[in-house]
């Protein structure tokens, strides 16, 4: 979708298990409409989880933030009338039902926009994970994507070693490893 500066983050407020079925209709009524330099993202919010159930293990999305659909629009009372009218929205989040637009600390740490990151790491390099299902699990860089602003990290999970897809800004260069021998 094309970019425009005035454009803001917006939560819109849905039904339960409504979220998809909200974002489909508001894709088609983009297209339909010929809204593409008012309403320029739509997202909802999901990460990568684990399920561990008789131990076999499998990975899904799941949504971190149920019943909100994360929208970047152009605001005007037009649109917030068209809005509000899908089927499943219940209305924008702010006070009375107003759209109130996220500041950019928050669009930064909802990870609602792609950031340039400054990326120092190599092939080989100890990093620590810094947010996500995997905060906290130490693992080897084995591939980058620059392109796509990932790396393949090589995590210890459940006694094995797991190649996991994470974005740049989920990881952290660890300087002076620690090395455990076993003796």
């Amino acid at each position: 979708m094309a970019e425009n500066n005035s454009a803001k983050w917006y939560i819109l407020h849905t039904y339960s298990e409504y979220e998809s079925l909200v974002k489909t209709n508001i894709e088609q009524m983009v297209e339909n409409g010929g809204l593409q330099d008012k309403i320029l993202d739509i997202k909802i919010l999901t990460e990568t989880r684990i399920d561990d159930k008789n131990g076999k293990k499998k990975a899904y999305e799941a949504k971190i933030m149920p019943c909100y659909v994360f929208i970047k629009l152009v605001y005007s009372s037009q649109l917030w009338f068209m809005l509000t009218n899908v089927r499943g929205v219940t209305g924008f989040v702010g006070p009375n039902g107003k759209a109130w637009p996220l500041d950019d600390d928050e669009v930064k740490r909802l990870r609602l926009e792609e950031y340039v990151v400054n990326f120092d790491m190599v092939v080989g390099d100890n990093v620590t994970v810094v947010s996500g299902p995997f905060e906290g699990l130490v693992g080897v860089i084995s591939a980058i994507d620059r392109d796509h602003q990932k790396a393949k990290v090589l995590l210890n999970m459940f006694g094995r070693e797991t190649s996991v897809d994470m974005d740049f800004v989920q990881l952290e260069k660890i300087d002076n490893p620690v090395i455990v021998t076993e003796e």
